[in-house]
């Protein structure tokens, strides 16, 4: 057994850059991996929860306590995977080091002699009774999955009843039942379509010439509202059908222009000989445009048309069959008798089988429950109501509610008691692929779930799969996918256990759990409850789990539970209570109290965070340190794919940060504040030193100093001041912001920052500093690129979440941060954002937007351009004066100042920031990044002579112009306009 005070390995050491590797690669990994059994948001990857448990569970051989039977165990084993233990407990520990990072490797995953070393050595660690792993907010699964990889006990819970599904089917079922439990689901499920094929042969009726359906592509329409026009409006996005390199095909209309006052248009599919030839979508940011007429409906208008049609996804039918409004089917994708595959245009039998549908569908299982209306709101995971949607039947076609209910009720009537479940998540994985906000991707010609973000958002253009078909999202194709899940997994030896609690009510006993291991809610960043109720209004009417999923905490409440769910969004009351910061904090003291009550005094724990704010942060971590944690230590593990669309020219964080913390001794005492500030700056400089040679940047280094920061901070029950204050964790979190600031613009700006922070002359100026620390933040962990995505990968094109609000990084170009992160690091420094919005800056919405150099021509140059002032300074430049100080900013008069933009209402509290008189007249002059500025778009106009000129003033009058330019150099992401400038800028200087 591990004594008491025994540190953990994960309290030393940790191979960040390796499982990061491996964590990164996961995400593309798809056959047989448990993320596709059924969909869950924020899932762990495995590679990350299975390599930070066993440095969890394992001790430190260099600690004086590790028990010598570990050792020799560890000596005995580990050769057997290529680790050689040495003859030290240094090498020791780089032994365990790297099979923890081999370990990592999905490929070894099931490997039987990793699985035997690591349970071998889990088991010299703890003894023959299996130590117990605790995650009160299990999710998807990937830690108590992990645990009983390496043969631990598993307690999970978690409040929401579709998280308990998924985590009863992969931690009790496919381990009880072994791996006989695939092939008889792929059996049954077998049994199943063909029965669901009889019933649905007659809706997906093929073509006289017995081509067989697969997709249906069809766009919600609206009518133009233009006088004397009338015609209907097809909202699609773009009218190309499939854009691969093998072939491309599109639709346009029929005849040279579109026809046909107050009716319908004519579409013809065609293969193009250029981009040219396909017409322009007709919907973007909500707005429609007629092709009849070139009249754009506004946002309000469009909504309101799809408000009364309920959404528009279906097809509106008369009595003789005939299709009179509502959706408009586009064309369809069928696979001929001699096997092609090809796009056909509707016919009528198209829609006529659509009036008999209604016929079919049986209320009972019709899924009418009303959708909770979410603010309109940049985290608000539904807008779909702002278009009609009211009721999550409006969300599916009455083909696809068809579709679902009979694929439910054979499974109801074929499956047994232990496959019940199982084809519950087939049921999940039907309904992803089997609404009216599923995509079609054109380069891969699949079909996309519903759910390609986090969020539930309109499409205007939508692909209907044929459940009894050959394409993605089809029944066969949703067994297979879960059988592959529990052909994976047959290595399990025990069974877990799962209950649905509310995390800070847990039924276990007092110090019963040796890791309590967690991710926690992110704040306001998902709400799980509400995405998950498009699910479990279909998981409820499964005849075989019925009374098995529901609200243990409201019987009468037919969605899943949020009165408890831990998220912070003031708009949300339950039970009167508003979802406010104090109520997320305290329901996360709530939850890190139950822990350390439950965790023994020799346990550990381990809380997964990667929210990007620090008002997230601060939230979390201040539940942590009332809960009575201390953090011991902190990974920041890169878990997101560095190339995903999310993440292009902003800071969305690649790594979520591991802290390791320990139950804080009752004996505690009082932390001197003085002595926390004198011990901070020293830690954070030796871990962002240490990081970085990791690979980790930016901003995910940015959050994963606050680990080792709160380790001087939290290891004290308060900390107060020398007159006996007691200091909150928020201003600590100040001073570590400041510290990492500080430290971030010595190493890029080096004597400059020095020179700033003793108040010399010399330092560079303020937009300087803003503007290194900006690019500083934006750098990314160093991270795998993603592999192509196969039938289930995501949909890299545009979404029409981003179409329908329109995104502020859409429209405009530049590199963007959250206000909050930048408002952190600039108020400490004494950078006052507002002088300079508008001259580098711009903020909207809560994002602070750096704007391109390309933007700040006129802004330094005046009217005429850069080629006017390069004229004046070919002409003028004199050799040891600054040509361009009396040349930019020519249209600033004397006493005025650059415009200052409004900084729009952002998300975080504003800090006052008391804009002088001389400060605005500083903002005038041209300071050093003006004139770095300057030269790049000189270098950009090719005006070399005038660009000479410039810097051999710059090189006489101070040595900040080169040192800044390199600087940016540095900092300017690869292959930006930017870096191009700056880069070609410097090789014309003389040397």
């Amino acid at each position: 057994m591990i004594p008491k005070d025994c540190k953990r390995l994960a309290e030393v050491d940790f191979p960040i850059a390796e499982v990061s590797l491996h964590a990164a690669r996961e995400k593309s990994i798809r056959h047989g991996h448990p993320s596709t059994l059924h969909l869950w948001w924020a899932r762990r990857p495995l590679a990350s929860s299975r390599a930070v448990l066993l440095a969890l569970l394992w001790p430190d051989p260099c600690d004086p306590l590790c028990p010598v039977g570990f050792k020799q165990t560890a000596r005995k084993f580990l050769p057997h995977v290529g680790c050689n233990p040495g003859t030290t407990d240094k090498d020791l520990r780089r032994a365990l080091l790297k099979f923890i990072a081999d370990f990592a490797n999905w490929d070894n995953a099931a490997h039987r002699t990793y699985l035997e070393v690591s349970r071998e050595l889990v088991k010299a660690a703890h003894g023959k009774e299996p130590p117990l792993v605790v995650d009160p907010f299990a999710g998807g699964g990937s830690i108590p999955l992990e645990a009983l990889r390496l043969a631990c006990g598993a307690f999970a819970s978690d409040l929401n009843p579709v998280a308990c599904l998924i985590l009863k089917v992969m931690l009790e079922d496919i381990p009880r039942h072994g791996p006989k439990l695939a092939e008889e689901l792929r059996r049954v499920g077998a049994e199943i379509k063909q029965q669901a094929e009889k019933e649905l042969a007659d809706l997906y009726p093929k073509d006289p010439d017995g081509a067989t359906p697969l997709v249906y592509l069809w766009a919600r329409t609206v009518r133009c509202e233009a006088p004397n026009c009338g015609a209907e409006i097809p909202l699609v996005r773009t009218f190309w059908l499939c854009t691969s390199s093998k072939r491309e095909c599109a639709i346009r209309y029929r005849g040279t222009e579109p026809s046909g006052r107050n009716s319908g248009i004519a579409l013809e599919i065609f293969s193009p000989r250029s981009a040219k030839e396909v017409p322009k979508g007709t919907v973007t940011q909500a707005k429609a445009t007629c092709p009849s007429c070139g009249r754009v409906m506004t946002r309000d208008r469009l909504r309101s048309q799809l408000f009364e049609q309920a959404g528009g996804a279906d097809v509106v039918i008369d009595s003789h069959g005939n299709r009179v409004g509502g959706a408009l089917l586009l064309a369809k994708l069928v696979r001929t008798v001699d096997g092609k595959r090809e796009y056909r245009p509707p016919s009528a039998i198209d829609y006529e089988v659509m009036a008999r549908v209604r016929q079919t569908l049986k209320p009972a299982l019709v899924p009418t429950e009303t959708i909770e209306q979410e603010r309109v709101a940049k985290n608000s995971p539904f807008r779909i109501h702002l278009y009609g949607m009211r009721r999550f039947s409006d969300i599916f076609t009455r083909r696809q509610i068809v579709a679902l209910q009979v694929c439910a009720e054979a499974a109801a009537h074929h499956a047994p008691a232990q496959l019940c479940s199982l084809f519950a998540c087939v049921s999940s994985r039907c309904a992803d692929y089997g609404s009216s906000c599923a995509g079609w991707v054109r380069g891969g010609e699949f079909v996309a779930g519903t759910f390609r973000r986090q969020a539930l958002s309109i499409v205007w253009d939508f692909a209907e799969t044929v459940p009894i078909g050959e394409t993605s999202g089809n029944f066969s194709g949703a067994v297979d996918w879960v059988a592959r899940v529990a052909e994976a997994l047959a290595a399990l030896t025990s069974v877990g256990q799962v209950e649905q609690l509310d995390a800070s009510r847990s039924s276990l006993p007092s110090e019963s759990a040796d890791v309590w291991f967690t991710d926690p809610p992110y704040y306001d960043a998902v709400s799980y409850a509400a995405l998950s109720d498009y699910f479990y209004v279909w998981l409820r009417k499964q005849e075989c789990l019925r009374g098995s999923l529901r609200d243990a905490f409201d019987p009468l409440n037919p969605l899943t539970p949020k009165a408890q769910e831990a998220i912070q969004d003031e708009f949300k009351v339950y039970a009167g209570v508003a979802k406010t910061r104090e109520f997320y904090e305290h329901k996360m003291k709530e939850a890190f109290a139950e822990g350390t009550r439950t965790t023994k005094a020799d346990g550990v724990g381990c809380v997964v965070f990667a929210h990007k704010t620090t008002e997230g942060w601060e939230a979390l971590l201040s539940g942590m340190i009332s809960g009575g944690w201390t953090v011991t230590s902190s990974w920041p593990i890169a878990t997101e794919r560095p190339g995903r669309l999310r993440s292009q020219e902003s800071a969305a964080l690649a790594t979520s940060v591991h802290l390791v913390c320990r139950r804080r001794p009752e004996e505690a005492g009082i932390g001197d504040w003085a002595d926390v500030l004198r011990e901070l700056p020293n830690r954070v400089s030796d871990w962002m030193e240490r990081l970085q040679g990791e690979g980790v940047r930016g901003a995910d280094l940015v959050f994963a100093c606050i680990g080792p920061a709160l380790e001087i901070f939290s290891r004290y029950a308060k900390v107060e001041t020398a007159e006996g204050r007691e200091v909150a964790l928020a201003e600590y979190l100040e001073k570590v912001w400041e510290v990492v600031g500080r430290s971030a613009l010595t190493q890029v700006l080096g004597t400059a920052e020095a020179k700033a922070r003793n108040g010399t002359a010399g330092a560079v100026e303020e937009d300087a500093r803003l503007t290194a620390l900006f690019l500083w933040t934006l750098q990314s962990t160093a991270g795998e690129t993603a592999d192509d995505a196969d039938d289930e990968g995501e949909d890299e094109e545009p979404s029409d979440e981003d179409d329908e609000e329109g995104s502020f990084r859409a429209k405009a170009k530049g590199f963007t941060l959250v206000f909050d992160v930048v408002r952190r690091f600039a108020q400490p420094l004494g950078i006052e954002l507002p002088k300079w919005e508008g001259r580098v800056i711009e903020t909207k919405k809560g994002v602070v937007r750096l704007l391109p150099i390309a933007e700040r021509a006129k802004q330094l140059f005046g009217e005429d351009g850069a080629q006017a002032v390069a004229t004046r300074l070919e002409q003028e430049a004199v050799v040891g004066t600054n040509p361009l100080q009396g040349m930019l900013f020519p249209e600033i008069q004397p006493g005025g100042a650059p415009a200052v933009r409004g900084r729009g209402r952002g998300r975080g509290k504003r800090a006052g920031v008391n804009v002088t008189e001389e400060s605005l007249s500083a903002a005038r002059e041209a300071t050093t990044l003006d004139r770095v500025h300057a030269a790049m778009l000189l270098q950009a106009g090719g005006r070399t002579n005038a660009l000479r000129a410039l810097l051999k003033a710059e090189q006489e009058r101070s040595p900040d112009f080169l040192r800044l330019a390199n600087a940016l150099s540095a900092l300017y992401p690869k292959g930006s306009e930017e870096k191009r400038l700056v880069d070609a800028m410097l090789l014309a200087v003389s040397r």
